[in-house]
């Protein structure tokens, strides 16, 4: 399966890992072409954090894999696309 997008939310402590560290360690992985971090929401001791990975034909066991080793955990898979081309959400009015 070509997967080309994934966003997750994540938590992670507070000083460590920091963002850069997270991204250093999810664009290293074979496929990933660009990684987003977005800050969600942040207390004493941890932050939430919303990452957006785009790429092709990414292994997303590995992204998950090293995301846990650098010590961030998964909270959801909010989005995942795959197949040929990238497809844009529409919102739809209710």
């Amino acid at each position: 399966m070509n997967i080309r997008r994934l966003i997750l939310d994540v938590g992670k402590g507070i000083n460590r890992p920091t963002l850069l560290e997270l991204s250093e360690a999810i664009s290293s992985v074979k496929g990933v072409e660009g990684v987003n971090i977005i800050v969600t929401d942040m207390d004493i001791e941890t932050m939430g954090v919303n990452i957006t990975v785009e790429g092709n034909n990414m292994n997303y066991d590995q992204i998950l894999k090293e995301i846990d080793e650098i010590g961030a955990v998964v909270h959801s898979v909010d989005e995942i696309a795959v197949g040929s081309k990238l497809i844009e959400n529409i919102r739809r009015d209710e």
